[in-house]
């Protein structure tokens, strides 16, 4: 890697337990759907595997033909129900500050709806110089090569191989479903117990203290 990308490189950042905890707006949202629908949904076992698209969440309570509808719903209910009771996850701020002062840029790719993803952001009032909804896994590799990242930071093994397919160095945080085992095992390639850590780790490798990728 040339060094002036490590002096000013861009990184990558996943949305939920990554940057934010929308645990809690997420619950609100499941519940006022289940009551409009008449359909149950467990809410609470719903957050504990936040990540993957929506469609994938919804297979579970809802039958094929009714997913792309229900979908819809949900996406117009999220502004009301999800944004405000939506937290930012400790050292957020201070992460997209640390890269941002640096010189590099702070980019958001995440699997959520980007308008929704967006209004967490303006909500939380932090700024990414950009953010890119609507990529699961393997695909936000396409975005985090077009935007440059060198670096792709999220909770999920499905980021892990994100990173892998943008040739990223994959920095996991165990703060969402997946174990830091689970994540080391996936191939992360740095472990964080949460985004408190980064700027440490992410001076550190712009000094070019840290050992090459293996």
């Amino acid at each position: 890697m040339a060094s002036a990308s490590i002096t000013a490189p861009t990184v990558g950042f996943d949305l939920d337990m990554t940057l934010i905890d929308s645990r809690p707006g997420i619950h609100a949202c499941w519940v006022e759907l289940s009551e409009r629908t008449g359909t149950y949904v467990d809410a609470d076992l719903v957050v504990t595997r936040l990540g993957p698209p929506l469609e994938e969440e919804m297979a579970y309570w809802f039958p094929a033909d009714r997913i792309p509808a229900m979908s819809g719903l949900y996406r117009e209910l999220y502004p009301s129900y999800a944004i405000t009771g939506t937290l930012a996850m400790p050292g957020a701020r201070e992460a997209i500050g640390a890269v941002q002062a640096a010189g590099g840029r702070a980019v958001v790719v995440t699997a959520k709806w980007e308008p929704n993803a967006k209004l967490h952001m303006e909500h939380l009032g932090m700024e990414p110089d950009a953010v890119i909804g609507n990529l699961w896994a393997e695909q936000k590799g396409a975005a985090l090569r077009e935007h440059g990242a060198s670096v792709y930071v999220g909770d999920h093994t499905g980021d892990v191989r994100g990173a892998r397919i943008a040739e990223a160095l994959s920095v996991a945080v165990s703060t969402g479903p997946c174990t830091a085992e689970e994540l080391s095992e996936a191939g992360a390639d740095v472990v964080l117990g949460d985004l408190t850590e980064f700027p440490g780790w992410f001076s550190d490798y712009r000094a070019g203290c840290l050992p090459a990728r293996a």
